[in-house]
């Protein structure tokens, strides 16, 4: 799986907004890295955005505040990627009609790094595609303080969209739907930028 994507030319002087994908599935076998792929290969077509990827499944995190050396180690790998973000993208897989528990331990362990910005979602899974997890991580992301982008990207019956090595029989759909929620993050990210930038969120 791709960690970093980044295009060499920019389209105009703005700086490009700074996306956190969260790779939010940590189950062995997990389909998540298929899609992510995916996901940074489109994203890698926008000149306006630059992508850093956290993956749950590549840390072992605490189930609490711990202060531990090794849990505090673990954060600090992870804590300045999110705080450093303008945008965050979800991707989730659906389990028993909501979202993973290492997905909800990482978004527990921080706070002040979701505020005043936007998160959009992947999601994926069999009938439903994920959109159930959708729903419930929306409420979680609205505690926070954060602004959840409108349109989503989701893959029913995620197994059978891809191939053998990881491309999609039929990507018109995706690929549409990925230009709207990329377009939404980019907007909701310079724009809520430009807010903290202004004055500090809650003060």
């Amino acid at each position: 799986m791709q960690t970093h994507t980044e295009s060499s030319e920019r389209s105009d002087s703005v700086e490009p907004v700074r996306v956190t994908v969260v790779v939010g599935s940590n189950r062995e076998g997990r389909f998540g890295p298929v899609v992510a792929d995916w996901l940074l290969n489109r994203m890698e077509k926008h000149d306006d955005l630059v992508a850093e990827v956290v993956d749950v499944a590549a840390a072992t995190l605490p189930t609490t505040f711990a202060t531990d050396e090794d849990a505090k180690a673990q954060l600090a790998a992870i804590t300045p990627k999110l705080a450093a973000a303008d945008a965050f993208i979800v991707l989730t897989p659906e389990y028993n009609h909501s979202y993973p528990a290492g997905l909800k331990n990482l978004i527990d362990l921080h706070y002040t790094e979701w505020q005043a910005k936007p998160v959009a979602f992947v999601s994926y899974g069999g009938v439903s595609g994920g959109l159930r997890a959708v729903e419930h991580l929306r409420q979680v992301f609205a505690e926070l303080h954060a602004t959840t982008v409108r349109d989503t990207v989701s893959f029913h019956n995620a197994g059978a969209s891809f191939d053998e090595e990881g491309h999609l029989r039929d990507p018109s759909g995706p690929d549409a739907a990925a230009r709207t929620m990329l377009g939404q993050v980019v907007w909701w990210g310079r724009t809520l930028r430009e807010g903290r930038a202004a004055r500090a969120y809650g003060g």
